[in-house]
């Protein structure tokens, strides 16, 4: 056996910023190398961010990356760090001819390994996933090349991201080629309950490799997407040797007692890749005597965060990410005292401190005291800023010249709170944070140019009783502090805002029941029906009352239009209001109960 020390850099990268990216790159293999590392492997596009989606159509961008990558090899090697092999991922491309149906340009999700400022190989991904939020059928060309480099006595493969999910291929190749150690750069999106199924995957494909696997997993937020991090290490026989931090960069370092390289010649050879296609095998030596025995550090395996804190940190990272990658300095919501504006304000303040979030008490006529009360005490608990700007003098002056009424009324102050916040937005440079649940868009509860009015929109995946439950959690922490608890020592919500019966105040006496189930029915509903795309036969067979299925799906189908206009929110489920669903708003499709 052989050992070897290896670094994995759990970053968070910004598209298209290949400058900063490479910068990165440079600081955090400096400090794997102050740790002792044998090798450093980076995340899946590292250099370019991920995902990069149109951009890899522009040759402009694809020859920056190119040309990012020469630079970083060298400049790796000018501040001392040749010695250290890097796995990098960037953007490469095909020297494929123009064919119809191929992307332009031919561009490839690329690895490379970077070594004495050189880049020594190169390989791409070989599976191109075409589902939930992945397009890749779209933007890039099949990888044909299985790279391994043998590093003190050791063969070691690099496969990308989705060649783990997949039978044959890149993997199935690996074991064939008899590698003691395959290092996988990937971007995989967090979802709930997401890294159960990701940790069991890795462990199976280790096994069927018959070797060790480093899962080197993007961190951060990007747009709707956030990165989780949760990289992780597992043995031959697929058991987990080290595990680094959700939601949070981190370089994880581990030692490994691995094979040594059972075969003995280099080059290129061609295989069969157990999935229809053929791969080449590129074998190169950096270095063949196996290292010194030496004392191995002892590993680290963070501990998993639970259902609901996790949940709770990937909005908080979305938010800060957004705030941050999008160069805006503070952020406006309107607050009006409910739990979903009292939510939002405290990811907010979590996300980048309560001096940087401002929010705006917009009563009108049928707005109730309590619900102004409890938006100051929120106010004066997180110590965020506030202004109070009462709107029903803009709504009469609306409606001295055009006479409403019914909702058409109702609409008109969330378009007038809207209009204020766009507005102070524009004189501020505030980004505007929208408060709408996954539950009201669901059914078409929201009001465009209103409250759906905004530039993002922190719980739009997040249904009505989840909110609840964020909420109370949240509160549980009061006191504490960390990446993502601000540490207020009081719960941060005011326990009303929580107990209290929803409503959008919008005539009097409303309540959200008036028009909708109970949230703890109606919300099952719409997992089943907008998650898992059960028909309405399916939905009936599953429990849900046949008349509340006809009415619910009818809301959902009709709301179609609303959501497409909403802004984008962080994802948290395997089916969000955005990359993830994507229906025709001209659809005369409607299920029908039996």
């Amino acid at each position: 056996m052989a050992q070897l020390r290896i670094a994995l850099a759990q970053t968070n990268p910004a598209v298209g910023d290949l400058a900063a990216n490479a910068a990165g790159i440079v600081e955090w293999t400096g400090r794997a190398a102050e740790r002792g590392a044998h090798l450093t492997v980076f995340t899946e596009m590292s250099l370019t961010g991920y995902p990069v989606e149109d951009l890899v159509l522009r040759t402009s961008f694809v020859e920056a990356s190119l040309a990012a990558l020469e630079a970083l090899a060298t400049r790796l090697a000018e501040e001392g760090l040749g010695e250290m092999p890097v796995v990098v991922g960037y953007v490469d491309r095909a020297n494929l001819a123009p064919r119809v149906g191929q992307p332009k340009g031919a561009p490839l999700d690329g690895a490379a390994l970077i070594h004495r400022g050189q880049v020594v190989v190169r390989s791409a991904k070989h599976h191109l996933p075409n589902y939930g939020v992945f397009d890749e059928y779209r933007y890039f060309v099949r990888g044909d090349r299985l790279p391994i480099f043998r590093l003190h006595g050791v063969d070691v493969a690099i496969a990308v991201c989705e060649d783990l999910w997949q039978e044959g291929g890149p993997v199935a190749v690996a074991a064939e080629a008899g590698a003691g150690l395959l290092v996988t750069p990937n971007a995989s999106p967090y979802e709930r309950e997401k890294d159960d199924v990701r940790l069991a995957l890795v462990s199976q494909r280790a096994r069927e490799a018959g070797c060790a696997i480093l899962y080197v997993n993007q961190v951060g937020g990007q747009d709707e997407l956030v990165f989780d991090g949760d990289s992780l290490v597992v043995s031959a026989s697929g058991e987990l040797l080290a595990r680094s931090a959700q939601f949070a960069e981190e370089l994880l370092v581990v030692d490994l007692d691995l094979p040594e390289a059972r075969f003995g010649g280099l080059g290129t050879f061609e295989t069969e890749a157990g999935d229809g296609t053929v791969i080449t095998v590129e074998r190169v030596e950096l270095s063949a005597r196996p290292l010194e025995p030496y004392e191995p550090l002892t590993p680290t395996v963070a501990e998993h965060l639970e259902d609901t804190a996790e949940v709770y940190s990937a909005l908080v990272l979305a938010v800060r990410d957004y705030v941050r990658k999008n160069g805006f300095q503070s952020v406006i919501l309107g607050l009006s005292g409910g739990i979903d504006s009292a939510l939002t304000a405290t990811i907010a303040s979590d996300a980048i401190g309560p001096e940087r979030v401002h929010a705006v008490l917009m009563p009108s006529r049928y707005s109730s005291e309590h619900s102004l009360s409890d938006a100051r005490e929120l106010v004066e608990r997180q110590g965020i800023n506030s202004r109070l700007v009462p709107i029903s003098g803009v709504v009469d002056a609306f409606e001295k010249e055009i006479e409403l009424s019914g909702l058409a009324a109702e609409n008109l102050q969330a378009r007038v709170r809207g209009t204020i916040l766009m507005g102070l937005s524009n004189q501020h440079g505030h980004l505007v944070l929208t408060t709408g649940n996954k539950s009201e868009l669901a059914v078409g509860y929201s009001t465009l140019y209103g409250d759906s009015a905004g530039g993002f929109a922190p719980i739009k995946d997040v249904l009505k009783t989840l909110v609840w439950e964020l909420a109370r959690w949240r509160n549980a922490q009061a006191g504490r502090s960390g990446e993502f608890l601000y540490g207020f020592a009081r719960p941060p919500i005011p326990e009303n805002s929580i107990e209290k019966e929803p409503s959008a105040e919008l005539r009097p006496g409303q309540r959200d029941t008036d028009s909708l189930p109970e949230y703890d029915v109606l919300d099952p509903l719409l997992h089943d029906y907008v998650e898992k795309d059960m028909g309405s036969a399916e939905l009936v067979a599953a429990g849900h009352d046949p008349a509340l299925v006809a009415r619910i799906i009818r809301l959902v189908d009709l709301a179609e239009y609303k959501r497409r206009q909403y802004p984008p929110g962080p994802k948290i489920t395997p089916k969000n209001f955005g990359r993830d669903r994507r229906l025709p708003i001209t659809n005369r499709w409607r299920e029908t109960t039996l």
